[in-house]
């Protein structure tokens, strides 16, 4: 089993994996010839979201080299903490008060004492020439392939409507407003470019309407409607740092999908999909 990249993209790495440890703290990336995946499912997640993602090699990586006996992938259970400190170190040079300035990132497939690890090793120079190594060790556990064939995305009806929704940062910024007033939120679109968020409890109710957003499929002209946990969702919006597009699918009365495009649709590095299950509810959203 050998693996070994350089990190040509540190900065997109470093968003998706810093809006991937906001959900969990561990978890779970495949390397494949071609594509990575980037996987959090575990139960522990407050209000069950989880995420599926599918990456492109080469929007991150260049000299990238994989080969194992399980058709050539490598899947690991990791601490998302501890690999957003190491891209954190190799994008350092980004930060004015960095002391040098990365060249070169490589991260292999290592032993460290039995323990099977992502190796970073970082090269750079100092702001007067002297060259620097940096090295950053991930603990990881190798899953076996009974293991990864077990892992199955989220079984979903067809959504009743896709739309595109606004900078995600201007969402949040709306959502964190509202997160101290309800524990739940009701998330409504339409087909004719419409999007509600509202709470509403005894003491108060708060709607927000965005009107002219994009569907990318036209439907009947009908409101449909999530109710989802606030927390839940404000923790999808940290994706907010590597969005440029986001498309919104909602499965009334079931979950609440959400695809975020790493770059430009059209020609996207990959997409991170977040799947948020309904909550249950009494009140009249």
């Amino acid at each position: 089993m050998r693996f070994r990249a350089s990190i040509e993209n540190v900065p997109t790495f470093f968003r998706i994996i810093q809006a991937i440890e906001k959900l969990q703290k561990k978890c779970i990336i495949k390397f494949g010839e071609s594509e990575i995946s980037i996987i959090c499912n575990s139960d522990a997640n407050e209000g069950g979201i989880q995420v599926w993602s599918q990456i492109k090699v080469d929007s991150l990586f260049t000299s990238y080299r994989i080969q194992s006996n399980a058709s050539n992938e490598i899947t690991m259970s990791l601490s998302a903490e501890a690999l957003l400190a190491a891209l954190r170190s190799a994008s350092a040079s980004a930060s004015s008060s960095s002391s040098y300035e990365t060249e070169e990132v490589v991260m292999k497939l290592a032993k460290k004492n039995d323990q099977a690890a992502l190796s970073f090793e970082i090269s750079g120079k100092t702001r007067v020439g002297r060259k620097v190594r940096v090295a950053h060790d991930v603990k990881i556990e190798v899953m076996k392939p009974s293991d990864v064939a077990r892992l199955s995305e989220p079984m979903c009806p067809e959504p009743d409507i896709h739309i595109l929704l606004p900078p995600l940062q201007k969402l949040r910024t709306i959502v964190e407003r509202l997160r101290p007033m309800s524990d739940v939120l009701a998330i409504r679109a339409s087909n004719n470019g419409r999007l509600q968020l509202s709470i509403r409890t005894d003491s108060v109710t708060v709607e927000t309407l965005w009107t002219d957003c994009t569907n990318p499929q036209m439907d009947p002209d009908h409101l449909f409607t999530v109710i989802v946990s606030i927390r839940s969702f404000l923790k999808f919006l940290n994706s907010h740092v590597v969005s440029t597009t986001t498309i919104a699918c909602i499965c009334q009365n079931h979950c609440m999908i959400l695809y975020v495009y790493i770059g430009d649709v059209a020609d996207a590095g990959g997409v991170l999909t977040f799947y948020i299950p309904i909550m249950v509810d009494d009140g009249d959203h």
